[in-house]
């Protein structure tokens, strides 16, 4: 980060505890005189997109405290076996996208189980080229590096069981009514509460690598997702304002995120289809599936062995390996 940043992100983590702090108590902290203290606070709130509370004879505060991400915290929420798999931790406070980064050192020789976390991403990244919404220190934005001595052809199952796991996660910290959406989008009450990306690279007959990235969307306000295309929904909504600590959080999910990806490289996606099936929430009804400029309609008829999405059309029941799907409405 260029030394330009530096007073405006320590500025940030001074406020980020969500109290009260004087004029005089900022201009020592960045080292700036009392007058420069509004300009410098401004520029931060610009800069990471915050908003910046003032009042009279007591200071200035976030009006939402932050927990920015922490290497220690994270890696203190993990099991043994995640912290030995993980090999690297790196947390940014400004990336382009941490999937992106992590595709481009991985083709310099980056090891396996480097993991990247971002407070905020510039060019987040969705699947089919959508862009992902990524406001400064409010939610997840992390993707792990993972090298297989597989071709890639044997990952085409992966996105499943990655997020079957999730789900399940997410399930046990206490999110009642979610389901996935295939191939691999996580819904609250219909509405996305996380989304995967997965890229792979490599040899036709192996190795490869593969980079998952995962975004959950944690306390996100409505102003802050305004750019977002579709339904979305919050973590803090879907546990009812139950806490769910961010650095928690990130550990818990390299931690299952490892696991599934150490397994799946031995067993492929058999020991996750029928996870990914209990958390199936668009079987037996009507949908659209898009493939570029085709567009097929049938009954929602679950996975296949080979995480391929089966559907009963007009013309019998057909598989297809990918595409977007949605629900269609009855009569369409």
């Amino acid at each position: 980060m260029s030394a330009a940043v530096e007073p405006h992100l320590a500025l940030v983590r001074m406020l980020a505890d969500g109290r009260f702090h004087s004029g005089e108590a900022i201009a020592e902290h960045l080292g700036v005189t009392r007058a420069a203290v509004w300009k410098a606070l401004r520029r931060a709130a610009d800069r990471f997109g915050l908003e910046v509370e003032s009042v009279r004879g007591r200071g200035y505060r976030l009006p939402v405290p932050l927990e920015l991400l922490d290497r220690e915290a994270i890696l203190g929420a993990m099991s043994d076996a995640g912290r030995n798999a993980v090999s690297r931790v790196e947390i940014h406070d400004r990336i382009d996208s941490t999937n992106a980064y992590l595709m481009r050192e991985a083709a310099l020789g980056m090891p396996s189980g480097v993991a990247c976390l971002a407070e905020r991403q510039t060019a987040g990244r969705g699947r089919r080229g959508r862009v992902w919404v990524s406001p400064f220190g409010v939610n997840l934005y992390l993707s792990l590096l993972w090298r297989f001595p597989l071709a890639p052809a044997a990952l085409g199952g992966i996105s499943l069981a990655v997020g079957a796991v999730l789900a399940d996660l997410l399930h046990a910290e206490g999110v009642a009514d979610l389901t996935l959406k295939w191939p691999n989008d996580l819904l609250w009450r219909r509405r996305k509460l996380a989304g995967l990306l997965l890229e792979v690279s490599g040899e036709s007959q192996g190795p490869s690598h593969l980079v998952v990235g995962l975004g959950i969307n944690l306390r996100m306000q409505t102003g802050q997702g305004d750019e977002i295309e579709q339904p979305w929904a919050s973590l803090e909504e879907a546990l009812q304002g139950r806490p769910c600590p961010r650095n928690r959080l990130a550990g818990k999910v390299l931690d299952v995120l490892a696991g599934a990806l150490d397994l799946y490289g031995r067993e492929g996606l058999e020991p996750f289809a029928e996870l990914w099936r209990r958390f199936d929430g668009l079987h037996g009804e009507p949908v659209r599936l898009m493939l570029g400029e085709r567009v097929v309609c049938g009954t929602h008829a679950g996975i296949a062995d080979d995480g391929s999405l089966i559907l009963e059309t007009g013309g019998g029941r057909m598989r297809f390996q990918a595409g977007e799907v949605s629900l269609r409405a009855m009569g369409s």
